[in-house]
């Protein structure tokens, strides 16, 4: 008999928005390119593999960026995934520009947002993007040019929902007087809490709250990692990884919250997802918070 494939839809579900529903556990793009987010993946059949198959998993949810590559990633899931399946929904993000592998600069000017808008939706293939998330606010421009552009390309029909990356509840106050925001995509993870405000503000406003960075870059993977090896006991009582382990927590800490680990390899997918069938008790997820940084 043949083992059960795991599924993302074991995470659960939330309305993006209200009306847009995804399997909470989803796919976010930066690992498929090269290092530091620059140039070609290195094997870029897998990386197309690991797309097709995140599908196969029941990945509802795919965050990218039109930084990944730059303009890498987003070609890759229109060469691998298009013509889309139905309730596959496709989240980008513009307003950065890339010099070179891990160096960026914020750019929120509204034509240089319109026109990273219309490439996006070129390499996508698609007609609408159903998020489009500002990937940085920038302090050059101010909020009500950068998101008063996306606006008219929602009003035009070329977005569905909008959202925002690294942002402090007071920001996320000020961009909804301007447009109705609908995800928050913070650095957030069982070794990195340091947007806990922002997550409770999300949490009060039904806001979906994407933590990337969700394994801390695999630093709290390492043996030496202060948390490792208790975290790491407490993942083997249940045959699981400790990677498994930050993704099921990530699930647990609040039902807003859409996990989007990244990953270049098909096997690093299907463990990825398998996290969302972990099951903790009470007590050993106070144990989990009690270990963790």
């Amino acid at each position: 008999m043949s083992t059960p494939k795991p599924s993302a839809a074991a995470s659960g579900t939330f309305l993006i928005g209200g009306d847009l529903p995804v399997h909470r556990l989803g796919y976010g793009t930066m690992r498929l390119v090269g290092d530091g987010a620059w140039g070609e993946p290195a094997d870029p059949e897998e990386a197309r593999r690991v797309l097709r198959r995140a599908v196969e998993l029941g990945i509802t949810l795919i965050d990218t960026a039109d930084a990944y590559g730059p303009e890498i990633a987003e070609r890759l899931i229109g060469e691998a995934l298009h013509p889309y399946p139905a309730g596959l929904a496709i989240a980008t993000k513009g307003g950065i520009t890339r010099q070179g592998p891990a160096k960026t600069e914020y750019v929120g000017r509204a034509g240089y947002l319109i026109q990273c808008v219309e490439m996006s939706l070129r390499r996508l293939k698609l007609e609408r993007i159903d998020l489009y998330q500002l990937h940085r606010i920038d302090p050059r421009t101010p909020l009500e040019e950068s998101l008063g552009a996306l606006k008219r390309m929602q009003e035009q029909g070329k977005i569905r929902h909008i959202g925002l990356s690294e942002v402090t509840p007071a920001e996320i106050e000020e961009a909804r007087k301007i447009v109705e925001i609908v995800s928050v995509q913070n650095r957030y993870s069982l070794a990195d809490r340091r947007h806990e405000e922002t997550l409770a503000y999300c949490e009060k406003s039904a806001i979906g709250f994407l933590p990337w960075y969700p394994m801390a870059g695999g630093k709290m993977l390492k043996c030496d990692h202060p948390s490792a090896q208790a975290l790491g006991r407490i993942a083997a009582r249940h045959g699981a990884s400790l990677a498994q382990l930050a993704i099921a927590w990530l699930l647990h800490r609040s039902p807003v919250i859409l996990p989007i680990p990244g990953t270049s390899k098909v096997k690093h997918l299907e463990e990825n997802v398998a996290a969302c069938e972990l099951r903790l008790s009470a007590e050993e997820w106070a144990e989990v918070d009690a270990a963790s940084p």
